[in-house]
């Protein structure tokens, strides 16, 4: 996902939203079933590289393709509505794995082998097929289209909105012609497409990008980049290690061990490490339901988290400042895991921080599309999104060192990178409520 965020951004920023959007649904899809096929480690680590290189673009690319079809007025709404939307899927996943992978299934077809697991696989590429099949009944967004010179085309894709929301005919659409700012752009570059078709678009894509790297965009974009980067692998050291807590807890619990606090965590889990042998074995290993109980009651939060943050949006206070309340309110989260000595505030402690980080990474992507331009939005989005997950990387690498230095280390280093990013959301001075740049 790292490796193929700049190419997929300069795709959507040159050549169209819905592109992407049709051809990473389908082709994720395929590449999903692929894993679900996979019959050692190795396939199925090449075929989930392949796709984290392709879901990468549609997964930025839907959040530019959803602001540049709605008005300032709902704009802020529908990027939380992502966020929502995301939440529902978090919650439907574990649900299924609840429902599914306790249950001992296995066959053969041929000399295939398939599991449990396998057939979890092949059920969650039903969404990327979805994705790609429900797009090409989309028009591809008239303000990239604008915004590349092509008023024809969408004059052609704002008379399809209107025949599907009003459910009238296209000619009854009540604009009949856009005027180009620069006439003159047209002629030029029809001609230049005769001959030399790709290159133009290449060129022209650079181009175009330039003022990413220019005053005014460029400050405030590393500076999102680094706030991102902090806030995301903070976030994701805690979401990846909480499973492992969790187990850890339960088992203290059921043992009726009277220390629970997270130092005699750490040690007992860190003792269970160091003797726990290597067993190289089939991968087909069955859980209890419970084992998913606590990730579907963490997914709940998140949803009802964002069900209650829409109404507050309309408070201009808020909406101003959510960025800013949202990280604070998490590096005081983050700081109380370490306090925590039973299962249940474990789970509701980690269930509410990682619920407002999921709120702060949708008011960083709703301050994104509204500050850099159409032909850079995506492009700027992805980079965003890069950071994040070279954090996430980095995260799960220096984890692990603090565990060894002592039981309060690691909390204390995400309490920093936590207060870190609060600081720097101090002087991101942008409003997301206001109009598309």
């Amino acid at each position: 996902m790292i490796l193929s965020a700049i190419p997929w951004g300069f795709i959507s920023d040159t050549m169209g939203r819905r592109s992407v959007l049709i051809i990473g649904g389908f082709v994720d899809g395929i590449f999903v079933l692929c894993s679900a096929l996979s019959q050692n480690s190795i396939q199925l680590m090449i075929f989930k590289f392949f796709d984290g290189l392709i879901i990468c673009g549609p997964f930025a690319v839907v959040v530019s393709y959803l602001a540049e079809f709605h008005g300032q007025k709902h704009r802020h709404y529908i990027m939380f509505f992502v966020g929502l939307i995301i939440s529902i899927g978090a919650v439907t996943l574990p649900l299924i794995a609840y429902l599914l992978l306790p249950l001992h299934i296995y066959f053969k077809l041929g000399n295939m082998k398939f599991h449990t697991w396998q057939v979890f696989f092949a059920i969650s590429a039903i969404p990327s097929f979805l994705s790609g099949l429900l797009h090409i009944f989309l028009p591809e967004s008239p303000k990239f289209l604008m915004a590349q010179g092509y008023y024809n085309k969408a004059l052609k894709s704002f008379q399809r909105i209107y025949a599907i929301n009003k459910r009238k005919s296209r000619e009854s659409y009540p604009i009949k012609t856009l005027i180009d700012a620069v006439p003159e752009r047209m002629e030029e570059e029809t001609v230049k497409r005769k001959c030399w078709r790709a290159k133009f678009i290449f060129f022209e894509g650079l181009k175009q990008l330039k003022p990413m790297w220019s005053c005014p965009y460029l400050g405030v974009a590393i500076h999102v980049y680094l706030l991102h980067f902090c806030q995301i692998m903070c976030v994701n050291s805690v979401r990846l290690w909480m499973p492992n807590i969790f187990a850890t807890i339960h088992t203290l619990e059921v043992k009726g061990y009277s220390d629970r606090s997270m130092c005699a965590v750490l040690k007992h889990d860190t003792q269970l490490n160091f003797t726990k042998e290597e067993k190289n074995q089939e991968c087909d290993i069955h859980h209890e339901p419970e084992t998913y109980s606590d990730n579907i009651i963490v997914a709940a939060i998140g949803l009802i988290g964002y069900l209650v943050i829409f109404p507050l949006l309309s408070i201009q206070v808020i909406a101003s400042h959510l960025l800013k309340i949202s990280l604070l309110i998490s590096t005081f989260l983050v700081g109380g895991l370490y306090f925590t000595n039973s299962s249940l505030s474990m789970l509701l402690v980690s269930a509410f921080y990682l619920t407002v980080m999921g709120i702060c990474a949708s008011t960083v992507i709703s301050m994104t599309v509204v500050y850099f331009p159409t032909l850079m939005r995506t492009m700027v989005l992805l980079l965003i999104m890069t950071f994040g997950r070279l954090g996430s990387v980095a995260g799960n690498m220096l984890l692990p060192l603090f565990i060894k230095i002592n039981c309060w280390a690691p909390f204390l280093w995400l309490f920093s990178l936590m207060m870190l990013a609060f600081l720097m959301s101090l002087f991101l001075k942008v409003n997301i409520k206001q109009a598309l740049n």
